[in-house]
């Protein structure tokens, strides 16, 4: 009897993952256009759902809920679509038969504007930001190889993957804002042919969304060099700085200074690590191409590599001052807090200690007071003696003389009063190291 085992919730998407954007097969000639719209999760979600009632309304299957890539044949053109994390693709492929009744293909031809209509048979789901006319023939066709196409510009281009194929591009757009990129089968399989169609489109997409951490470097330039400038000024005058109130405006100074730095950094954070990871497939997928120069142009790794590298070193070189900053700022609060802490330790010193020399004069005011205090008593309690005794003697019922009897109580009656003061100065003395030695006791639990 086999066991049944509860497989992971998520195993099938990360089998799946495997399989995911397969290449497919095709031979020249074949016109692509490649397009690519920065979406975030709801337009993706919009335009999932416009190309699946796109299809159902051609009687085709679309794309199922959460569906990352699709691929629909109609009216003999294919389309490719793709769903990207930031991005969603739509690739058009055409056989030429299908859009031109010349005899032998011609590059480029017919002009994209005839083509590029397609798209909008769906919704646009996004800004656009990658348009790719890609056409590829065999190499009969171009008699003049890649120069004759692209005129006296500076060409990029390179055979690859051991001679089979040639690829060739100015990365330049044309008057309908498309980068040209021809491939010239010199020989390859079908299945070879299509592989090395998808990652030269890769290399377009990937390249162009490398650059998009550019701009939001620039843009928070000024704001970190304004920081870099500032900061020596508030650490020189933490030097010099004295006194509980300035130390606490340098501490607003700095703290200021870090919001600010930090907000552009988270701002910019997903950017710049969006841009590390495209230039890494970028390197991967020319890595993959195994190119090699043709003779007086240069590889598409060369090309690209003069113009993306000052760009990504740009963005890594504000990540890193970004990060040194943030650094150095909360070094700088961190000291500033101890100086205000030492401040008010003292000041906090100072005030106890004048707190126990008011409770030491209290103290004494009290024991004078009460030395008053006993003397008052015993002056009302001897006068109340004296009167009961010159009382009883006018009444005949003691002899004893009311002054001597009076001078014989005040002793008496001042060491009882006294003796009563201290038992109760006793007692507040115990209860008050009860209740100190009680709450030390709740602390410590």
């Amino acid at each position: 009897m086999a066991v049944e085992l509860i497989p992971h919730e998520l195993r099938a998407r990360v089998l799946a993952e495997v399989h995911a954007r397969p290449s497919a097969s095709m031979d020249a000639p074949r016109r692509i256009l490649h397009y690519a719209f920065m979406t975030d999760g709801e337009a993706a979600q919009r335009d999932r759902e416009a190309l699946a009632a796109f299809c159902t309304s051609l009687g085709l299957e679309g794309p199922g809920a959460g569906a990352k890539h699709h691929r629909v044949a109609f009216s003999g053109t294919l389309l490719r679509w793709e769903s990207h994390s930031e991005f969603t693709t739509y690739s058009w492929e055409f056989g030429d038969a299908s859009v031109t009744d010349a005899p032998a293909p011609q590059p480029f031809r017919p002009a994209v504007d005839g083509l590029m209509g397609v798209m909008r048979l769906v919704p646009q789901p996004g800004p656009l930001m990658v348009a790719a006319d890609l056409h590829l023939l065999p190499a009969e066709a171009l008699p003049k190889g890649p120069q004759g196409v692209f005129g006296d510009v500076h060409l990029a281009a390179a055979t690859v993957e051991g001679g089979s194929a040639t690829i060739a591009t100015d990365f330049r757009t044309d008057a309908h804002g498309f980068v040209r990129i021809l491939v010239v089968d010199n020989g390859m399989e079908r299945t070879q042919a299509g592989a090395i169609v998808q990652r030269v489109l890769e290399v377009e997409t990937y390249r162009t969304l490398t650059l998009l951490g550019l701009p939001e470097a620039q843009r928070i330039g000024p704001s970190v060099r304004k920081i870099e400038t500032d900061l020596p000024l508030v650490m020189s005058a933490m030097e010099r700085s004295d006194g509980l109130a300035r130390n606490r405006e340098l501490l607003d100074r700095i703290t200021g200074l870090a919001a600010e730095l930090e907000s552009g950094a988270a701002a910019a954070l997903f950017r710049f690590g969006a841009t590390r990871a495209y230039s890494d497939l970028v390197r991967l997928r020319l890595g993959a191409l195994e190119e090699k120069a043709l003779a007086g142009t240069d590889s598409w790794s060369e090309f690209l590599d003069r113009r993306l590298q000052p760009a990504i070193r740009t963005c890594a070189s504000m990540e890193e001052r970004q990060a040194n900053l943030s650094r150095k700022l909360t070094r700088a609060a961190q000291l500033l807090r101890t100086r205000i802490d030492i401040e008010l330790e003292s000041q906090n010193r100072d005030l106890l200690r004048a707190m126990n020399e008011r409770a030491r004069i209290q103290l004494r005011l009290q024991q004078t007071v009460e030395g008053l205090s006993a003397a008052a008593i015993t002056y009302y309690i001897s006068g109340l003696i004296f009167y009961v005794l010159r009382g009883l003697q006018e009444g005949g019922a003691s002899a004893v003389d009311p002054y001597v009897g009076t001078a014989i109580a005040v002793p008496i009656v001042l060491a009882l009063i006294l003796l009563l003061v201290r038992r109760l100065r006793k007692r507040h003395m115990d209860e008050d190291e009860h209740e100190t030695t009680r709450t030390k006791e709740e602390d410590r639990r």
